[in-house]
């Protein structure tokens, strides 16, 4: 029974399963001709021709054959075929779209958070370069580091905006990057636009002897200020030693006019007027005072301007801050807005030397020692791991990142010990050279030296025995270590010893940490520097 219904079953299965191949076959030819047309349409564009043209013969003809062998079969249609004859003669034109090339803007970026203006180090790349994407192209100047920056795009520096050694503000545009070959004539002229905007308007260029003659007569108009100047006896100023060079060379110091500040009279003045040969600065000058007599008169009230700076002392060069140097100034002067407390104690440390001694030939440093130290301290008192930097709340750190601080040539830098209380001590010893090395040569990246929780500042390698230092702004408290020395201690009993000793100074914020905070932290460390088996382990 159940052999003859399934011997039934099979026809009806059959029949029906022949019943969808024509759906399927006119599914399928509806399908190669939209391929025929969308074909049509890619091969009859410019870049299709070009394409074409670069092609192999093989895959052109073996494209025309499979093309021509599915158009000739015989295959009941959905929809009709579309002749190709027909679409190349009777179809409306397209429109062609082009896309123009771009000029782009290579921009100051902000290195760090801190971070207002950056200094050009220098260029990688000469006007005329082909850049690729992700190339470095200037060396910038931060606030903590020198470091590279990359385009973000493919094209040719049609333009440099600002030059090496010279500064541009976070966001500013640096150099000109154009797309081809045509457009860099524009990208200079918009370039030039850009550093005309940028620069302050210079001062008017001092008018030559003959032109400035002529306006004289209006400054003159006031008749009663002249007769004033004029009939007072006009008080001298001179430094020391134009006075010398003028009796020497028997000058009258009083028809010399002086080109220094306020009409001081400088050994240049003297000079020119003896006629050792006068500089063209010091001439142009004398020559634009003696044109206008009424400068005298002005002098009191230009000096009232700058009253509150002190004067320079004679022979004293003034040098500007580089851009570390600015930095670090901005910091230290932020940081006087934050109330700050110190904590002193003093910490035994000869089981420390002893194990330093130790650790040593395997590339361990004290700096790795006291660090690793008070990160573990620190897992044991997150409230000094802690920051205020609204005056309204404060900030719980998941992560303990040691900030350990550096002298550099010209400045000051914190290399962060990240996850300092997670790392084994030899790992973090050499994490801690590779920092000293890239922060001596100025390519730490930002996350290197700003994301610090908690800072540690060592001077007890230069025989310092105690010092404070200054709370940075954005964390909550700073160590201070100074050297260990030999040091007479009596214990319970009255006997005397000598033992090696290093006073701590904690500096921290005393709107988040109080002094039982921090008096508990300071224990905790100095345990931990007694007996420090643990930092091995």
């Amino acid at each position: 029974m159940q052999t003859q219904l399934g011997s039934a079953a099979f026809p009806r299965l059959l029949r029906r399963s022949l019943s969808y191949i024509p759906s399927i076959l006119y599914s399928l030819h509806s399908l190669l001709n939209l391929f025929h047309f969308f074909r049509f349409l890619s091969n009859s564009s410019p870049q299709s021709q070009k394409h074409k043209e670069m092609a192999s013969p093989f895959l052109s003809n073996t494209t025309i054959s499979f093309s021509s062998s599915l158009s000739s079969s015989s295959l009941p249609r959905i929809a009709p075929s579309i002749p190709f004859s027909s679409i190349r003669s009777n179809s409306t034109p397209r429109r062609i779209l082009t896309v123009r090339s771009k000029i782009r803007e290579i921009f100051m970026p902000a290195l760090s958070s801190t971070m207002t203006e950056g200094k050009i180090v220098s260029w990688v790349k000469s006007e005329g370069d082909v850049l690729s994407k992700g190339e470095s192209v200037v060396v910038v100047e931060s606030d903590k580091a020198d470091m590279d920056v990359e385009t973000f795009y493919d094209g040719i520096l049609a333009a440099i905006v600002v030059g090496e050694g010279e500064t541009a503000p976070v966001g500013a545009a640096i150099g000109i990057l154009a797309e081809t070959e045509d457009e860099i004539a524009e990208a200079k002229a918009k370039a030039a636009s850009k550093s005309g905007a940028s620069t302050p308007s210079a001062p008017p260029p001092a008018p030559a002897p003959g032109a400035a003659s002529t306006p004289a007569p209006p400054k003159s108009t006031p008749a009663p200020a002249a007769p004033t100047v004029a009939e007072g006896p006009r008080k001298t100023v001179a430094t020391p030693f134009a006075k010398k060079l003028a009796k020497q060379h028997k000058v009258d110091i009083e028809s010399v006019v002086g080109t220094g500040p306020y009409g001081r009279i400088t050994p240049e003045d003297i000079e020119a007027a003896a006629g050792l040969s006068p500089s063209k600065k010091n001439v142009g000058l004398a020559v634009v005072v003696e044109t206008k007599p009424a400068a005298p008169a002005k002098a009191p009230a230009a000096s009232a301007a700058p009253s509150s700076l002190p004067p320079p002392v004679p022979g004293s060069t003034v040098v500007p801050f580089t851009t570390m140097q600015a930095a670090v100034s901005k910091n230290m002067v932020e940081s006087l807005s934050v109330p700050t407390f110190r904590v002193g104690y003093p910490v035994t440390t000869d089981a420390l030397d002893a194990l330093y001694e130790k650790v040593k030939p395997k590339g361990v440093t004290m700096t790795a020692l006291l660090a690793k130290a008070a990160a573990m301290a620190l897992a044991q008192h997150p409230l000094v791991n802690s920051s205020c930097k609204d005056g309204k709340s404060f900030t719980y750190n998941s992560n303990i990142n040691i900030a350990v601080a550096v002298a550099i040539n010209g400045g000051l830098i914190t290399p962060v010990l990240q996850d300092a209380d997670k790392l084994d001590l030899y790992l973090l010893s050499q994490k801690w050279k590779e920092l000293v090395e890239k922060a001596r040569a100025k390519q730490l990246q930002p996350q290197e030296y700003n994301s610090g929780t908690f800072t540690l500042s060592n001077l007890g390698m230069f025989g310092v025995d105690r010092f404070d230092a200054i709370l940075p702004p954005g964390q909550g408290a700073i160590m201070a270590v100074g050297a260990s020395k030999p040091t007479v201690v009596a214990d319970a009993d009255g006997f005397f010893s000598v033992k090696n000793k290093m006073l701590v100074n904690v500096t921290a914020d005393h709107r988040i940490i109080y002094g039982a905070d921090l008096a508990a932290f300071l224990q905790t460390f100095s345990k931990i520097v007694e007996n420090p088996e643990s930092l091995t382990l």
